[in-house]
């Protein structure tokens, strides 16, 4: 991997030659990694809880006049202490409606304590200072699974006066171990006599892997792929009241997981970041002030004569008439572009429009991800 620093330089159109052969040596291999970090046992995941809330004791700088959510939820709180008011009766300042959320896991057990993320819906300036009434948190099926209340911590700050200071965000506030579980999530991390490995990067090649590990580990035939994401693991019979144990240790057994080849792309940042699978077949771009020839070669060494993939020269220059060359032997891939373009001071945002204009050409084999 690779990221990319920016330089500057003149804005003139003359052509960018781009003419690679395509590369026989194979790309670096991914390491080692343990099951654990490329999978997850179904039914072990997070759930995202929501709710409704109202937060007091705001200092001035609560929901206005024209939101009318806080005025009718004090309202109704009022009615239930036997207090009939009418919203439009209410002018409140200290008050703010706000849409508190959470994620519950399903290891969480009732009694737990989750932390919770505090939202202004209104026109609220801030919520600095005030304290969340209890709100109940639901799921997407309606049920209810935590309740939340609590002092808001801000970690920002909004200034008024003869000029205004705002930094971070103060309309957004948090509630560390705000929330009480009052219903698990139901889970199960086993399915009968099997376990259900999900790859978090579904590859038909990293299942396969995947499968023969297991087999390896165990000395029989337990694991079997049910599609690219997928694999399925029969607990064997000494696992068979103990399928915790046999989840840690499939979760440690080691693989080398195989990757797509990918180019990422932020163009906000000028960064880019290649896989090193990532390859370019023959093409031709114009760019500003880029001159950057690629030509194969044809190496004189009996070994390599008339093999156009031993080699690529690349010949790159600026507003010059012959320019630099930078040698390449071996594989030709995004990389050695990327270094030929920063050998003659290409910015960032050049090399994100090469690339973009190459793929778009369809000459990048590999995916490419704009962020």
């Amino acid at each position: 991997m690779r990221r990319l620093q920016s330089w500057t330089i003149p804005a003139l159109i003359i052509l960018l030659v781009l003419l690679l052969a395509a590369g026989t040596a194979s790309a670096n291999e991914a390491p080692i990694v343990r099951v654990k970090d490329i999978a997850r046992v179904q039914g072990v995941r997070a759930n995202q809880l929501y709710g409704l809330g109202l937060v007091v004791g705001l200092n001035g700088t609560g929901d206005g006049s024209g939101s009318l959510a806080n005025l009718q939820m004090v309202a109704n709180m009022l009615e239930k202490f036997g207090i009939t008011v009418s919203a439009d009766d209410l002018k409140l300042k200290n008050v703010a409606a706000v849409m508190v959320t959470a994620t519950i896991y399903s290891s969480v057990r009732t009694g737990d304590q989750i932390d919770v993320v505090v939202s202004s819906i209104g026109d609220a300036r801030s919520l600095q200072g005030g304290y969340l009434l209890q709100t109940p948190l639901q799921a997407a099926n309606g049920q209810i699974y935590a309740v939340a209340q609590g002092q808001l911590s801000i970690g920002g700050i909004a200034a008024r006066g003869g000029s205004s200071r705002s930094q971070n965000h103060p309309t957004v506030a948090m509630i560390p171990n705000g929330a009480i579980v009052e219903q698990e999530i139901p889970h199960s991390h086993s399915s009968g006599d099997e376990i259900e490995l999900v790859l978090m990067e579904p590859d038909f090649s990293t299942a396969a892997r995947l499968v023969e590990t297991i087999n390896q580990a165990f000395e029989q035939d337990l694991a079997w792929a049910r599609d690219q994401s997928t694999v399925i693991v029969k607990i064997p019979g000494e696992y068979a009241d103990n399928s915790v144990g046999m989840i840690a240790r499939l979760e440690e057994l080691p693989i080398r997981p195989d990757t797509k080849a990918r180019v990422v792309i932020n163009e906000r940042t000028g960064t880019v970041v290649i896989g090193a699978d990532v390859r370019i077949a023959t093409v031709a771009v114009s760019h500003n002030n880029l001159s950057v020839r690629v030509d194969t070669y044809w190496s004189q060494m009996p070994e390599f004569l008339g093999d156009p993939a031993a080699g690529v020269n690349f010949n790159t220059g600026a507003n010059t008439a012959e320019g630099s060359t930078v040698l390449v032997s071996g594989n030709t891939n995004v990389e050695d572009l990327v270094n030929a373009l920063n050998a003659i001071g290409a910015s960032a945002q050049d090399i994100i429009a090469i690339l973009q204009a190459i793929k778009a050409a369809g000459a990048l084999y590999g995916d490419l991800i704009i962020m």
